[in-house]
């Protein structure tokens, strides 16, 4: 399994709605990221949407990535047939073995049974372009019902894009996620995270931590996929709490990245 970055690693760097920074991080930021970590595979997910750029500026990070010796993973949201062939045309240009998509979008959540028309239409594509559509698990949908989307579509260039963290939002912890996903999980997005209980005792918050510093039991899950050998690669996203101001979340956010690829890299089970 490869390991590599995920853009979803500097979202604060990169910016959010209502948040964003004086010098904001781009294509190229990720890519040098990714070159500073000693690792060879990124991937660009929707917080900086390849779509949206010119052709100039996809011909550099294309440059930018073969002169570095940098694999691309391409990451989008808003599963529709329009922006799937959008996806599968990038993917085609960058040479990508993964497409990783959020089936969710502003103002768009279809029922199953949708996704799957869609998805089986365009799985002649993938295997023309030996591509792999990864969909991840988010929190609307329970894991047995994408884990039923995967058998509906029953192609082996489709699978589960596996997140360490989004199920909790649809009441559903990791081990038992990774249980039934893991047959169809063919990208992991690692993401470390602590439960604190709040001061009046009356509930809990999920915020995120360093990979190997908080729950998420990366050995055990790494276990569970390799009875399947499907997962191509793991990728390192993040969701680290905004500090006092902009620049010390950023540093944070750096210096985070920098630790938790140390720890994973320190794992027998990981290729860099």
């Amino acid at each position: 399994m490869i390991l590599g970055l995920s853009s979803f690693a500097f979202g604060w760097s990169i910016g959010i709605e209502g948040q964003i920074p004086n010098r904001p991080f781009n294509e190229l930021d990720v890519v040098n990221a990714t070159l500073n970590a000693g690792l060879h595979l990124l991937q660009i997910g929707d917080n900086l949407p390849l779509h949206s750029l010119s052709d100039e500026r996809l011909e550099k990070l294309k440059i930018d990535l073969q002169k570095n010796n940098i694999q691309l993973e391409i990451g989008a949201r808003k599963l529709t047939a329009q922006n799937l062939s959008k996806y599968l045309d990038l993917a085609r240009y960058f040479g990508c073995p993964i497409l990783r998509f959020v089936i969710d979008g502003n103002q768009y959540e279809p029922d199953l049974k949708s996704i799957a028309a869609i998805v089986s239409d365009f799985v002649p594509e993938l295997k023309k372009q030996n591509l792999t559509l990864g969909i991840e698990n988010h929190d609307r949908f329970k894991v047995k019902e994408l884990a039923n989307l995967m058998e509906k579509i029953g192609s082996d260039h489709v699978g589960i894009c596996l997140d360490c963290v989004n199920s909790m939002g649809a009441g559903e912890g990791l081990e038992y996620v990774a249980e039934i996903l893991a047959p169809y999980t063919v990208n992991l997005h690692v993401k470390d995270f602590n439960v604190e209980r709040l001061h009046h005792k009356m509930g809990f918050t999920i915020t995120g931590a360093i990979a190997g510093t908080g729950m998420t039991n990366v050995p055990m899950l790494i276990e569970k996929l390799s009875k399947y050998n499907r997962c191509q690669s793991a990728v390192l996203e993040q969701w680290v709490p905004f500090e006092n101001n902009e620049d010390e979340t950023i540093k944070k956010e750096a210096q985070w990245a920098e630790q938790s690829i140390q720890y994973l890299k320190s794992l027998p089970y990981f290729k860099s």
